[in-house]
């Protein structure tokens, strides 16, 4: 446990005073708590399959009772996974966004794993005097395929409002006379959101309902203890964040807190959106931004889109160990921004470490170390790229093993 037992949690979660005072200078365990949601986040892409050549490609690589322990995040021992997430789309998707393998034994020809929700467990909820709820949303895989393909369209949210209904077609006409006064976010992060699909057995019902489910089921258990509920997510997950938190204020709790840490998250929605979100008292959103991130310009204001949120601006051109790099990507990789979370000491403050954190995850998915920290790039990779070689000297795509075989959640 890294964050203080007395901690302000109402403060700390935004509730209270929209983190007033606790971001210039950053607030240590403010800077804790999105270290944590950061490493969260970059749980979805270790163990996301994303070789087509795989039957398993667009799953997890690991079951919910191994995926913390498996991709080393910092505090496995203190949550269990007590759901994945999945995801469709009714309309045709960047392929960056829903993977799907070439093998005619794919494990699902159809859907993708999207995330997952962690629950702290009985000794560190004692500890804290709460139970926290994490809900971590998968981002792309390349993360600028998206911006040329996916268009910038526009669409009604009216579905996830409160009595609003959720079986309307997401890309249905309304009257032009009212385009001005209702609350809209992009069709492409609405769509993946609400599309179910009956010929997968992952995504019969859609990952909207998949996650209020969840998150229903988990509210009604600890009825009876604090509780906190937060949202994380990179660049298309920060989108899905920003949409699925809203979703829950708006139909299932008004009295809990409900808070979402998202690194690198484009536009999302229009003003109107932007208000009804924020007429939610119980809701807070944090974004940490890299100034140089082309990412969050997109989509561009006059298509009608608008800043969400509460916005921690950093620096990667502070950090003394990265590269000056020219490359959009490397500006926009989730663990270049953690890093120079850890060391943020405002635009005018000195670059200083100030929490214990390996230096080489930096170089996890990307080139952004100077060659002085003889960290080598892209080091995250499956052992062979997943070959094995067989009983018959032949060199085969590996099976998972039997516990992380991808299983239909009930």
């Amino acid at each position: 446990m890294d964050i203080a037992a007395t901690v302000n949690w109402p403060a700390l979660l935004g509730t209270a005073s929209s983190w007033a005072h606790l971001l210039d200078p950053l607030d240590l365990n403010l800077r804790r708590l999105i270290l944590r949601c950061g490493d969260m986040c970059q749980v979805t892409y270790d163990s996301f399959i994303n070789d087509k050549n795989s039957k398993y490609c667009g799953c997890s690589r690991y079951s919910k009772s191994t995926l913390l322990h498996k991709t080393c995040f910092p505090l496995a021992d203190e949550y269990d996974v007590s759901g994945f997430l999945y995801a469709t789309a009714r309309v045709s998707v960047p392929e960056s966004m829903l993977l799907k393998s070439r093998s005619r034994e794919a494990w699902d020809r159809e859907s993708n794993w999207i995330g997952y929700i962690a629950v702290s467990n009985d000794s560190v909820s004692e500890k804290l005097g709460r139970r926290e709820v994490y809900v971590a949303w998968r981002g792309t895989t390349r993360d600028y395929e998206w911006v040329d393909i996916l268009g910038a369209k526009l669409a009604s949210v009216k579905r996830l409002m409160k009595g609003g209904d959720d079986e309307g077609d997401e890309d249905e006409d309304e009257d032009e006379d009212d385009e001005e006064d209702k609350e809209e976010v992009m069709l492409g992060w609405l769509t993946m959101y609400v599309s179910d699909d009956p010929k997968s057995e992952f995504t019969k019902v859609s990952a909207r309902k998949q996650l209020l489910k969840k998150i229903g089921k988990l509210i009604e258990e600890y009825k009876h203890e604090k509780l906190s509920i937060i949202f994380t997510g990179h660049s298309l997950g920060a989108s899905l964040s920003v949409i699925s938190a809203f979703d829950v204020v708006e139909n299932l709790t008004s009295e809990i807190p409900v808070s979402a840490f998202v690194f690198g998250c484009p536009k999302v929605g229009n003003k109107q959106f932007n208000d009804r979100l924020n007429s939610h008292h119980n809701l807070k959103i944090l974004h940490i931004r890299n100034i140089i991130d082309v990412i969050p310009h997109y989509p561009v204001r006059v298509l009608g889109y608008v800043n969400t949120g509460i916005e921690l601006h950093i620096d990667t051109r502070k950090s003394p160990y990265l590269k000056d790099s020219k490359n959009p990507s490397d500006w926009h990789n989730l663990q270049t921004m953690l890093h120079v979370v850890n060391g943020w000491n405002g635009s005018n403050g000195e670059f200083k470490v100030i929490i214990k954190r390996s230096l080489a995850l930096v170089n996890k998915s990307c080139d952004m170390l100077k060659e002085e920290c003889l960290v080598p790039a892209s080091w995250w990779v499956e052992k062979n790229k997943g070959m094995v070689l067989n009983g018959d000297g032949e060199w085969v795509m590996g099976e998972l093993d039997e516990e992380n075989r991808p299983i239909p959640e009930e």
